[in-house]
C-alpha cells in the first residue's frame, strides 16, 4: 500500500484571516468567557470551542420546531376527524320547520306504531292506541298490540284514505277484532291546530259480537322536556277519561276519550313514568292488573290507576293512559284541544260534528285524486280506483318526523362518532320492517309524494339535503331517536362516510323540472338557489370518492374483497344489496348502473345551472364513452366489468366447519356477462339515445322471456345467470336475484313510455313493450293487494306472489303512477 505524504498546512489567506477575525470578533461580541487579550492560541481554542457552545440554541430550535410541527399535525388530525360530522358550510335549505308551518305541524307522523301521532318539533308529546282482546294471547304474553309488527300476523292494516296534512281513515284487521281509527285536524291556536281520532272497534264474525276489547289511547311526555306535565282526570259525565297538560311542543292542552256508540262497561288509567319512549308497551304492560268483576268469578284485565316505584324522589308522572272495555261493536272519540284555540274554537271536534268533517275531507280526497290521476277516465274500475288511492294513502300516511343524531364513521376516525342532532321529514318503506329514513328509498318515495303535493315533497328533499356533512356527504340510512333506534339491530347503525347510495333525490327535481320550466316562481327559483350549493357539493362528492381508476368509470365503495363467506360480496350501497358483481371486487371495477346515475347527475345539474343563472357547461356529460367501456360484445349488452369468474361455490372443509367461497376457476378482467336489472339501466335512466341501434338490442333482449320478461313484470336477474335465485350465505336468502322489484319496473315503463313519445327507429317496438308492462305490473300488484291485503317488498317472478316484508307502502306505491301514466 503506498504511504500516505504529509501534507504542511498552507497559510491562511487573507480572506479566511479576516473570517477567523471576524469569528473572533463574534465570540467577544457575544461575551465569551475567555480574555480578550488572549493569543491566538486562545483565540484558536475559542474558535474550536463555538460549536460546542452553540449546540444548546441549535437543540432548542429543533425542540421547537418538533413541537409546532406536532401541534399542526395534531390540530390537521383533530381537524379531519370532525369533517365527517361539520355540517356544509351553506346555507340550509329548511327555513320554515315546526311552528312556522303550522297546517303540517301536527300529524300522523309515527308510522312505526298502528296509529300514533306527534309534531315537528324535537321533544313533541307522542299519542298513541293499544288494543287486546280478553283471553288472546302471544307467545304466552297477553296480545297487546302497538308497534307495526309482523309477528302480530294481522290479516291486514293500512290507511285507505290520506292527504298527507288533515286527514286519514285507516284498517286494521287483527286475529280477533277489526278496527278503524279516522284522523281529522283542523287549524286553530298557537300550536298548530287541534285533531280528533274516531277509533270503530268491531268484531271479526258474527260470532264474536258481544265479546268484549279494550282499546287504550295514551299520553306521552318526552323525559328531555322539563317544562312538561301531566294531570289525569277520571271518567264523568262528559268523557270516559282525560289527560290535562302542558308541552314545550304544544303548550298547555286537553285530551279526551268520549263514547260515540256502544256501550262503555269499564274504564281504567294508568298514570306514571314511562320506561323511555321506545318501551311504551312495556310500560302499560307493567301496568296491567287482573281484577274480580262484581260476580266474584268474572275476572278482567285493566290498569293500574298510579303507579309509581317507591324509590323515585320525583313521582311526576310522563305517562298517562286511559284505557276503556265494552262488547264489540263500540266506537269512541279522542279529541286533542289546545288551550290556545280555545277562543276561536266554534264547536268540539266529536260526535256530529267529526262526522260532518270526516264526510267533507272524503269528498275533497277523492276529487282530489281523480284531478290529479284521472283513473275514472281512464276506465279503471271503482275496485282498482279504491287500491290505487289505499297506496296513495299509505305512502302519504307514512311519512314521519324524527329528530336525533346518526353513528357515523370517517375515514380519519377510529371510533363512530356522533352526528349533529337534526330533524328529517321523511317517507319510510315499510312500517313494520323499515320504519325509518332510507336516502335510497326517499327518491323513489317522491316521485309520487310530489304528483300529489309538491311542497310536501320540497320540504322532504330540504330535509334529507339538511343532513349532508361538509365534504357534501349525506348518510344513507337515518335512524334517529330513541322509537327508530330500537328497532334496528346494532351492527347497522354506523353510517361510514365512504359509502355512497343512489342519489335518487335527483329522480324527483327531474320529475319537478317540467313544472319548473313551465314557470319558475319566485319561491321556486329562491328553493332551487338554495338547494343550488348543496346539490353541487354531493355531484362533487360522487365524483371525486367514487370514480374509477379509469377515467370515465365508477365504482361503489363497499364491497369486501375479504368477504370469503359470501359466494358473491355484497355491494350494498349500490342499493341492489346481493345483486351479483365481479367476483372478486378490486380498484378496476366499472359499476354500470353508477355511470348512469351520475350521467343523470350531469343532465340534471345542468338543467338547474340555466334555472339558477349558473354555468352549466362544467356538467355537461358525454355518454358516447359509455359503449366504449361498458358494452361487452360476446353477451351484446351492456355490462358490469372487473376480475371475475362464474365458477365459485360455497363449501365446507369439514363436516360442521363454516362455509367458505371457494374459486374453481382464476378469475380474469372481463365484463360480467350475466342479465339482470343493471345490464338495463342505461335504458331505466334513459341515457341510450333513441336513435341509437344498441337501444333497439336492448328493447329486444328486455321482451325476452328467458331474461327479464315475466308476466308479472321485470325479474332481477335471469334464469341463465350463474347467481339466479342462489343464496349468498346459507342464511342469506337471494334478495335481487330473481325477484321482482317494483321501482325498476317502474323506471322501466317511464322509459318505455319517453322513448315511445320520442321520434326514432325503436319508438313502435318501446309502445309495445310499454303497454304490456305497465298492464303486467299493475295487474299483478293490484291482484296481490286484494288477496293478502298487502303492497309486497317484492314479488316472485315464478307465480307473481308478494314476498319480503309487509306492508311495503314504499316504492311498491309506485304502480300509481302507473296507473295515472304520471311520469
Amino acid at each position: 500500500m503506498a504511504r500516505q505524504r504529509r501534507v504542511k498546512p498552507a497559510p491562511l489567506s487573507h480572506h479566511h484571516q479576516h473570517q477567523h477575525q471576524d469569528l473572533s470578533q463574534l465570540d467577544a461580541a457575544q461575551g465569551s468567557c475567555h480574555s480578550a487579550k488572549g493569543s491566538n492560541k486562545s483565540s484558536s481554542r475559542r474558535l474550536q470551542q463555538r460549536p460546542n457552545q452553540w449546540c444548546p440554541t441549535v437543540l432548542y430550535v429543533t425542540c421547537a420546531a418538533a413541537v409546532v410541527v406536532a401541534v399542526i399535525y395534531f390540530l390537521y388530525v383533530g381537524y379531519v376527524e370532525t369533517r365527517v360530522n361539520t355540517p356544509i358550510a351553506s346555507p340550509k335549505v329548511v327555513t320554515r320547520s315546526g311552528l312556522d308551518v303550522p297546517e303540517r305541524y301536527w300529524g300522523t307522523y309515527r308510522p312505526g306504531v298502528y296509529f300514533g301521532t306527534r309534531t315537528r318539533h324535537p321533544t313533541s308529546l307522542l299519542t298513541g292506541l293499544m288494543w287486546f282482546v280478553s283471553g288472546h294471547f302471544q307467545n304466552n304474553f297477553l296480545a297487546l298490540r302497538h308497534w307495526c309488527d309482523q309477528a302480530d300476523e294481522l290479516s291486514s292494516y293500512g290507511w285507505q284514505l290520506h292527504d298527507g296534512r288533515d286527514f286519514g281513515v285507516q284498517s286494521i284487521e287483527d286475529k280477533h277484532v277489526s278496527l278503524r281509527t279516522m284522523f281529522v285536524k283542523q287549524q286553530g291556536g298557537l300550536h298548530g291546530g287541534e285533531w280528533s281520532v274516531r277509533i270503530h272497534v268491531l268484531p271479526k264474525s258474527k260470532k264474536q259480537v258481544g265479546t268484549e276489547a279494550s282499546i287504550i289511547y295514551y299520553v306521552a311526555l318526552d323525559p328531555e322536556d322539563e317544562w312538561a306535565w301531566l294531570h289525569a282526570e277520571k271518567s264523568n259525565q262528559h268523557s270516559l277519561g282525560a289527560v290535562r297538560g302542558s308541552s314545550s311542543s304544544v303548550g298547555e292542552f286537553h285530551l279526551s276519550v268520549n263514547n260515540h256508540t256502544g256501550t262503555i262497561t269499564r274504564q281504567h288509567l294508568l298514570v306514571t313514568k314511562h320506561l323511555g319512549l321506545s318501551q311504551l308497551k312495556e310500560t302499560v304492560m307493567k301496568g296491567l292488573r287482573a281484577f274480580q268483576g262484581q260476580g266474584q268469578t268474572e275476572k278482567h284485565i285493566g290498569l293500574a290507576g298510579h303507579l309509581f316505584d317507591h324509590q323515585d324522589s320525583d313521582p311526576q308522572p310522563n305517562f298517562v293512559a286511559v284505557q276503556v272495555s265494552g262488547p264489540m261493536p263500540f266506537s269512541v272519540d279522542v279529541a286533542f284541544e289546545s288551550s290556545s284555540a280555545s277562543p276561536e274554537r266554534q264547536e268540539r271536534l266529536t260526535g256530529e260534528a267529526l262526522t260532518r268533517q270526516l264526510h267533507k275531507h272524503e269528498e275533497k280526497f277523492h276529487a282530489d285524486f281523480e284531478a290529479k290521476f284521472s283513473l275514472e277516465a281512464k276506465g279503471f274500475s271503482q275496485e282498482g280506483i279504491s287500491f290505487a288511492k289505499a297506496a296513495l294513502s299509505n305512502m302519504l300516511g307514512g311519512i314521519a318526523y324524527f329528530y336525533g343524531s346518526s353513528r357515523v364513521l370517517g375515514q380519519h376516525n377510529s371510533e363512530p362518532v356522533p352526528y349533529w342532532r337534526a330533524p328529517l321529514y321523511t317517507a319510510v318503506p315499510s312500517r313494520s320492517f323499515f320504519p325509518r329514513g332510507f336516502l335510497w328509498d326517499e327518491g323513489f318515495h317522491n316521485l309520487l309524494i310530489s304528483k300529489w303535493d309538491r311542497e310536501i315533497s320540497q320540504d322532504i328533499l330540504a330535509h334529507w339535503l339538511d343532513l349532508m356533512n361538509w365534504d357534501g356527504w349525506i348518510p344513507r340510512e337515518q335512524i334517529l331517536g330513541t322509537e327508530a333506534r330500537a328497532r334496528v339491530p346494532d351492527e347497522f347503525v354506523v353510517q361510514d362516510d365512504r359509502n355512497a347510495n343512489p342519489p335518487t333525490l335527483l329522480l324527483t327535481l327531474h320529475s319537478m323540472l317540467a313544472e319548473f320550466k313551465e314557470e319558475l316562481s319566485d319561491d321556486d327559483y329562491h328553493y332551487l338557489t338554495r338547494l343550488w350549493p348543496r346539490l353541487r357539493a354531493w355531484y362533487s362528492w360522487f365524483n371525486t370518492t367514487q370514480n374509477g381508476d379509469t377515467i370515465g368509470t365508477y365504482r361503489w365503495r363497499g364491497r369486501n374483497p375479504d368477504a370469503v363467506r359470501e359466494l358473491n360480496p355484497k355491494t350494498l350501497t349500490s342499493g341492489l344489496d346481493d345483486y351479483p358483481r365481479a367476483s372478486h371486487p378490486t380498484r378496476e371495477e366499472r359499476h354500470l348502473d353508477l355511470r348512469c346515475w351520475m350521467t343523470l347527475a350531469s343532465g340534471l345539474m345542468a338543467d338547474l345551472a340555466r334555472l339558477v343563472e349558473k354555468d352549466p357547461t362544467r356538467f355537461l356529460s358525454d355518454s358516447t364513452g359509455l359503449d366504449a367501456l361498458h358494452w361487452s360484445y360476446a353477451a351484446n349488452g351492456y355490462m358490469d366489468y372487473g376480475l371475475h369468474t362464474d365458477q365459485v361455490e360455497l363449501r365446507r372443509a369439514a363436516p360442521n366447519s363454516e362455509y367458505h367461497r371457494v374459486t374453481l376457476q382464476p378469475p380474469h378482467h372481463r365484463h360480467v356477462d350475466a342479465f339482470g336489472y343493471v345490464t338495463f339501466f342505461p335504458l331505466l335512466l334513459q341515457v341510450i339515445d333513441p336513435h341509437s341501434p344498441k337501444l333497439g338490442q336492448v328493447l329486444q333482449d328486455l321482451r325476452r322471456t328467458d331474461l327479464l320478461w315475466t308476466p308479472y313484470g321485470l325479474r332481477s336477474l335471469a334464469p341463465n345467470a350463474p347467481l339466479y335465485n342462489r343464496r349468498n350465505t346459507p342464511h342469506d336468502p337471494p334478495y335481487w336475484r330473481g325477484s321482482i322489484w317494483i321501482n325498476m319496473n317502474y323506471l322501466a315503463v317511464r322509459a318505455l313510455h319517453h322513448y315511445a313519445n320520442h321520434d326514432g327507429p325503436h319508438s313502435a317496438l318501446a309502445s309495445q313493450l310499454y303497454v304490456e308492462l305497465r298492464k303486467n305490473v299493475i295487474n299483478n300488484v293490484k291482484k296481490q293487494y286484494t288477496s293478502t291485503g298487502y303492497l309486497w317488498e317484492n314479488y316472485n317472478d315464478r307465480t307473481g306472489k308478494g314476498q319480503g316484508c309487509r306492508p311495503f307502502t314504499g316504492w311498491t306505491s309506485l304502480v300509481v303512477l302507473m296507473m295515472g301514466e304520471t311520469y
